[in-house]
């Protein structure tokens, strides 16, 4: 998989890129867990995710956050690195131009920078948010969703508490115009550890749900 360096808001940003053939292939790009609590796009999670997008046929890019790995600037709290984000869907975009489905996909902050993108871009067609930490970040900006997509959790989380993930969910669910999908992996926790019982599952569970999408969509 060809390693990237491309422009950020802060100078570059360091990225794996992994295109399809098809000029018109979906896109993809996976955010990682918070870069003070030693979160890179090599997450064993986001990692995993990345994978599982390009084996459905999308063209798939995960990278550093400012201030991780080779991409420079520094932590900014959530601000700079929604500016991160958007950098590197436009990169995505001018790689793969005639795309007509676009998605993003994050991992606990990450997924907290993946919604926020969601409101901010209207060309992106899908999401899927993992164990996003609705106990430590404020979700009410999703007022409304735009786009329809899944949230996905584990039942011992003790970094995002199910609980709190299912008030989200229940609030996302109450608008019109979109479908969130919830699914609870048994027994995972933050991290879904376990890889038969945990990261398997979710995996398995994300690729059905986007190849449904996918599906729908060209009926």
């Amino acid at each position: 998989m060809p390693e990237v360096i491309f422009p950020g808001p802060e100078g570059r940003l360091e990225g794996r890129y992994h295109p399809q053939t098809k000029p018109d292939a979906p896109i993809a790009i996976v955010l990682h867990p918070h870069p003070q609590f030693g979160g890179t796009m090599n997450n064993k999670v986001v990692y995993n995710l990345h994978y599982a997008f390009h084996e459905i046929g999308f063209s798939v890019l995960r990278f550093n956050f400012r201030g991780v790995g080779r991409s420079q600037g520094e932590y900014d709290q959530g601000v700079g690195e929604l500016s991160d984000a958007a950098a590197a869907l436009d990169y995505v975009q001018s790689m793969t131009q005639n795309a007509r489905h676009c998605w993003v996909v994050g991992f606990s902050f990450g997924a907290w920078i993946g919604m926020q993108l969601l409101m901010r871009r209207p060309d992106i067609t899908g999401f899927v948010s993992v164990a996003p930490p609705a106990n430590l970040y404020d979700f009410s900006f999703l007022a409304p969703c735009p786009a329809s997509g899944l949230v996905i959790n584990g039942s011992t989380d003790r970094v995002a508490p199910p609980r709190d993930t299912r008030t989200l969910v229940a609030k996302l669910q109450e608008q019109r115009g979109i479908t969130i999908t919830h699914s609870e992996i048994e027994g995972a926790d933050h991290f879904f550890k376990d890889e038969t019982r945990h990261m398997e599952p979710m995996l398995r569970t994300v690729r059905d749900y986007v190849t449904r999408r996918l599906t729908e969509a060209t009926r």
